[in-house]
């Protein structure tokens, strides 16, 4: 599910509403909600992998608790890390936590970080997954005007089937992905 392009923010809209995001590396309440992800991807990762961070925001944070582990984080962000070099990398993992439902055109945002990832690498996502057409008329989530992409386990296992991976569900919004 999507909102159409017309009913969309624009830019600098968005970004103003992203720029009230208070994020920090000093944050354990963040660090414990990024745990999510970075938890189960550091057990499968190698030692010093080298990743990239999908929208960082203003405050990245999971690249710093990454870094903390021995691994190398690019960071990538529309408005706050805008490192287009970063694009044109392989990585052995790449992460996008809570930045998928934010995506105008997610499936050629996906493609292109899968085919960043070299063979055996790790796409580490986090977003909130609808359930049922019933339960979204009342979920918070699609209630923030910068979320407007909405995906349930069904639209990643269609990715898993497009690119010759199953996803792993972790929790009700973590999903990894093996290349």
């Amino acid at each position: 599910m999507f909102v159409p392009a017309h009913q969309q923010l624009s830019q600098q809209d968005e970004k103003a509403a992203y720029d009230f995001h208070q994020n920090s590396p000093d944050d354990a309440g963040y660090r414990n909600f990024l745990n999510r992800l970075s938890v189960p991807l550091a057990e499968r990762l190698e030692a010093k992998s080298q990743g990239l961070d999908f929208g960082c925001g203003p405050g990245p944070t999971l690249s710093v608790m990454l870094e903390e582990q021995g691994h190398q984080v690019a960071l990538y962000d529309l408005y706050y890390a805008n490192n287009p070099e970063v694009l044109t990398g392989q990585y052995d993992f790449i992460t996008s936590t809570e930045v998928i439902e934010h995506l105008s055109q997610p499936w050629i945002e996906l493609q292109r970080l899968w085919g960043l990832l070299k063979p055996g690498g790790y796409l580490g996502l986090m977003t909130k997954q609808t359930t049922t057409h019933a339960a979204f008329a009342n979920w918070h989530y699609k209630n923030d005007p910068t979320h407007i992409s909405f995906f349930a386990n069904k639209t990643f296992d269609y990715l898993g089937q497009q690119w010759g991976s199953v996803p792993e569900f972790i929790g009700a919004d973590v999903i990894i992905f093996r290349k």
